[in-house]
């Protein structure tokens, strides 16, 4: 449990001048991805492929963000199911949820799969409506400002965090940061959504949500799923290192989120909520 690399063979191609090869053959570093079942009262909920580690916090962000649950207290337990695989030795690939009592879970979300994956076919409108109907928080009415120096400056805070990335090139990263630039907590995965999953579970733990004042960091594009997250967890502002979606950008508008792309200092591109940056 909590293994995040493993070691592969691989063979380095390097094409010549004349259009020959030179080989070289090495053990790689490979970010660990491996299927993790949330259920809830032994209730199948989802699936999703991630890098292993903080399944608990993943756990918790997944319920918060996508609307099955809208408090962290409303979890009484999170526990690993003792799954096995064909050796028989256990994967932790399973966390099953107990709710607080008279908890009743909106399980119809998850079975409606709409919000789990950009490639699930969410559709426009009627998609923007769902989020901002049932998010627990008014991110339009967090009064925040934001520095442009500080939010150009915040992918590089980022960066210096992904621990896991140096080693293997191949995980997202999300992070939690205050106004003032200041990193609360940053966490990676092979999957950005699980990445933003991560943070907000563990903000969740700690008893922040909803992150009023704070800053959403992702180290890749800014998508409709993880303009969702933010909002669901009360975050007024996302930063991207790359490009947002059509449809991230409709729902960051009509929420009220700040949403910033393409953040490479000196600098960025905002799509939304340019006030908070004096725009």
């Amino acid at each position: 449990m909590g293994r995040v690399t493993q070691r592969a063979p691989s063979t380095r191609v390097e094409v010549l001048e004349d259009g020959g090869v030179r080989t070289t053959s090495r053990p790689d570093t490979l970010a660990v991805e491996e299927p993790l079942e949330i259920r809830v009262a032994g209730h199948p909920v989802t699936v999703t492929m991630r890098t292993p580690g903080d399944d608990f916090d993943l756990t918790l962000g997944n319920l918060l963000t996508e609307g099955v649950v809208t408090k962290a207290v409303e979890v009484a337990q999170l526990m690993h199911c003792l799954d096995e695989d064909e050796s028989g030795s256990p994967t932790y690939n399973v966390v099953d949820v107990t709710l607080a009592p008279g908890v009743v879970p909106d399980l119809d979300r998850t079975a409606r799969s709409g919000y789990q994956s950009s490639a699930c076919g969410v559709c426009g409108k009627t998609s923007v409506d769902a989020i901002t109907a049932t998010s627990p928080y008014a991110v339009a009415d967090d009064p925040v400002r934001l520095s442009p120096a500080v939010v150009a400056g915040l992918p590089d805070r980022l960066r210096e965090r992904q621990k896991v990335f140096d080693r293997t090139g191949g995980l997202h990263a999300a992070g939690i940061f205050t106004a003032e630039g200041e990193p609360l907590v940053v966490r990676e995965d092979v999957g950005r959504h699980n990445a933003v999953d991560k943070v907000v579970g563990w903000a969740g733990r700690e008893g922040l949500l909803p992150l009023t004042g704070h800053v959403l960091v992702v180290s890749g594009r800014a998508s409709f799923e993880l303009v969702q997250k933010a909002v669901m967890a009360g975050i007024p502002a996302l930063v991207a290192v790359s490009a947002p979606s059509s449809l991230a950008v409709q729902l960051a508008t009509e929420s009220g989120l700040t949403l910033v792309g393409f953040t490479r200092p000196p600098r960025m591109t905002v799509y939304a909520g340019g006030y908070r940056l004096g725009l």
